[in-house]
């Protein structure tokens, strides 16, 4: 905010002060408010619309037909001012009537009116209202005046519950239910837990918006910075996960966004245009979330939640409102519910008692997933509205294995959950049991069992489930949760120590898959190159043979990584032959760079493709001469295939891994292999269910790259089953292309009490 638009903004409040001061009515109030705003923005209309009895009333207008006051009324999601009600977004439109939400009410008179703008009026995390602006000409306003009016809004807030205009039942309304419910969500940290619901935080309501002092204010932010800063170090100083986790580049990350000068000086801003500590603090916020929605980016949004932690640990510091659940102590076996949590909020808490975590939003690249994740405690993401279906101190049972979350469990169905969980921790217990048997067959054939693995801290699976190494890991994961595009020193720093932890066991590094739906937010996107499609756009490697500085970094950050070692390189989404030749080029003109610097270079160099693209089986006979191993991708393979994407709910269920095209197509592509020679696994979630990575031992794949959890179940199954039997039938059921090899293969294996659970 300019300083300009700083006393443009102080002198909107100077005005709203005197009139929330005045002893008129609360209607003269608010009528006196549209008048102040349309005359400060130039704007033919301004219009208040407050929520009761679950609908928007058209409370206050200037520029409207005035008979349409308490006549006009929207449900939720009901034209633009429902919709900004709904969504808690602010709408800035140079053309109202090309929204696909417009709606029209003839007896406001607003046909005259073409651009549009409006904000919501929040209260306790919900809206009760919608502040509006319209114009005769299309023209989108200034973000000046979006900022003017979401300062406006927050006044109104405090003004409508002061006087009682607050919707005592709004449709958020908590449900006071008693009834057993289940829900599902999207799992983040797989597990089982048990516990009573404790609310994160109750939200910070503002009570005063508008300063009397500014100089004060401002001093109350500075103390409340200090006081945050102080605990963020504190926190980031913690090694209770052990040294070199990844976790730590996530609080590290997190304590550059505490540091931020710039947040710090927009805060100040907000404060010189008139507003209180708290309110200029949430005021940030709301830009913050207006800039996001805008961008539409899962990466990006994932970064917010860092902001919107901090910014609510800065509310909680200067309003002294400090007793969260985790500072309050937690009295019993918990299950933790929020909207969303920051890693420093969740490692405040008392992990014995923590024994998992709901979350409304959340995402797998989350910074506090990766923290959930080093502390081991299941955590279920995208669970709609769980805040308003439980009440502090319900029972609830949490299967994030199976993504189902049951509420208020019947005394049959709590039952029913203590006998999985421990059934599961026995059959947990009789896997680590087999961790140091080797994965072979009845009749003596060796199957490679391997993880998939992305941080650092994944490499501690290896011990845990006894696997024989890592067969795809992510480097990209790296570049994701950082904030800035990691240097080569530290990329070479994250692969040693993954080498160095896995000892003898191969890594298979999987050059950076970024690009398309996995944005990076400091990495340029020009207009025309956003796609409709991104999954099969412009990404992996197509991405980094055109952006090849970034390639020679990993490059050279692996290869001085892996000196001494023998080091295996993976291209992801190769569609044709000279794709990997490019690569393998690049890769080897940086080994004889670094031989010229006299540095220490890999034994051996072992460089592999990973096919995911159909087109790359034509030329399989072509490129296998030119490589030492081929990975089969089957989550895009799969979907590449079947032109399904494999994200949506409809599609999944349109495709089956045990189809006949699939079992035929991975079958043709194995022969190639064995009649190349040359060594052929499979990375992706077909190899780590149990009947699935049978039907691919069927195939004579003998190396699977599965989740650290799915090792146990499928060295199980394959120390069950004799493989040459399972070939020849698998061979008999692809020769009839009409047989539900599902069916068949389950019941082939339960006749010979193959383990398959």
């Amino acid at each position: 905010m300019t300083t300009s638009a700083a006393a443009s903004a102080r002198e909107i409040l100077n005005r709203l002060h005197d009139v929330m001061a005045s002893r008129t009515n609360a209607q003269a109030k608010l009528n006196k408010v549209v008048d102040i705003v349309a005359e400060q923005l130039s704007s033919e209309v301004c219009s208040i619309y407050l929520l009761r009895d679950g609908v928007l009333e058209l409370y206050a207008t200037r520029g409207l037909k005035q008979e349409a006051v308490h006549v006009t009324k929207l449900a939720l999601g009901q034209g633009l001012v429902g919709t900004i009600a709904k969504n808690i977004e602010t709408l800035n439109l140079d053309e109202a009537t090309s929204h696909p939400d417009f709606v029209y009410n003839p007896e406001t008179g607003e046909e005259l009116f073409h651009s549009f703008a409006g904000v919501p009026i929040v209260r306790r995390e919900q809206a009760v209202g919608v502040l509006a602006v319209q114009h005769v000409e299309p023209r989108r306003y200034d973000e000046v005046e979006i900022e003017a009016l979401q300062t406006v809004a927050m006044v109104l807030s405090e003004l409508i519950a002061n006087a009682g205009l607050i919707d005592d039942s709004p449709a958020y309304t908590r449900v006071q239910d008693t009834a057993p419910t289940m829900l599902t969500g999207l799992p983040l940290v797989v597990g089982m837990a048990r516990g009573h619901v404790v609310f994160h935080q109750p939200r910070v309501t503002i009570e005063h918006t508008v300063a009397e002092d500014t100089e004060v204010e401002r001093q109350r932010v500075y103390s409340a910075f200090a006081k945050m800063r102080e605990q963020i170090d504190r926190m980031a100083g913690q090694s209770e996960f052990g040294i070199g986790g990844e976790h730590e580049e996530v609080l590290e990350t997190y304590k550059m966004f505490a540091y931020d000068e710039g947040w710090a000086r927009r805060i100040n801003e907000a404060i010189d245009s008139g507003l209180t500590a708290e309110a200029a603090i949430e005021r940030v916020q709301q830009r913050t979330r207006m800039r996001m929605r805008q961008i539409d980016d899962p990466l990006l949004a994932d970064r917010m939640h860092d902001l919107e932690d901090l910014a609510n640990r800065l509310i909680r510091i200067v309003s002294g409102q400090l007793g969260t659940a985790a500072q309050l102590g937690l009295r019993q076996d918990t299950i933790l519910i929020a909207r969303n949590l920051g890693p420093a909020e969740l490692l405040e808490y008392d992990r014995r008692r923590l024994k998992g975590v709901i979350l409304e939003e959340g995402s797998l690249t989350a910074h506090v997933t990766i923290v959930a994740r080093a502390m081991g405690v299941p955590m279920l993401g995208r669970v709609h509205n769980i805040r308003h279906l439980v009440t502090e101190g319900d029972l609830v049972l949490m299967d994030v294995n199976e993504n189902r979350l049951f509420i208020r469990p019947t005394p049959t169905m709590d039952e029913a959950f203590e006998t999985k969980l421990a059934f599961t921790q026995k059959r947990r217990a009789a896997f680590a049991a087999m961790r140091d048997l080797p994965s072979v067959t009845l009749d003596g054939e060796r199957i490679e069992l391997m993880v998939n693995a992305g941080l650092r801290d994944d490499v501690a699976a290896l011990d845990v489930t006894g696997a024989d190494g890592i067969g795809l890991f992510r480097t990209e994961f790296q570049f994701l949760v950082s904030a800035t595009l990691p240097q080569r020193e530290r990329q070479q720093r994250l692969y040693r120590d993954v080498l160095d932890a896995a000892g003898d066991r191969p890594v298979i590094f999987r050059t950076v898959d970024i690009g398309g739906d996995k944005a990076l937010p400091y990495m340029r996107q020009d207009d025309e190159n956003i796609e409709d499609n991104p999954a099969m756009g412009w990404r992996a490697l197509r991405l980094s043979l055109e952006r090849d500085g970034l390639m020679k970094a990993q490059a050279r950050a692996l290869l001085e990584a892996a000196a001494g070692r023998t080091l295996h390189v993976m291209f992801p989404l190769i569609s044709e032959p000279w794709e990997f030749e490019q690569a393998k080029a690049l890769f080897e003109a940086q080994r004889e760079w670094l031989a010229r610097q006299r540095k220490k270079l890999p034994q051996c160099v072992r460089y592999g493709a990973m096919l995911e693209v159909p087109a790359l089986a034509e030329v399989l006979d072509i490129l296998l001469p030119e490589l030492d191993f081929l990975s089969v991708g089957t989550n895009d393979l799969t979907q590449f295939l079947f032109a399904a994407d494999r994200a949506h709910p409809k599609l999944a269920e349109r495709y089956d891994w045990l189809s006949i095209a699939i079992l035929r197509f991975l079958n043709r592509i194995a022969r190639a292999c064995r009649d190349h020679q040359v060594p052929i696994g499979v990375c992706g979630e077909m190899g780590g269910r149990t009947l699935e990575a049978m039907a691919l031992l069927g195939l004579g794949i003998k190396r699977l790259s599965i989740t650290p959890a799915s090792v146990g179940p499928v060295k199980a199954m394959i120390r069950s089953l004799e493989a040459k039997p399972l070939q020849a039938e698998i061979t008999a059921m692809l020769a009839n292309g009409r047989m539900d090899i599902r069916a068949a293969l389950t019941q082939w294996a339960s006749e010979r009490n193959v383990e398959l659970n």
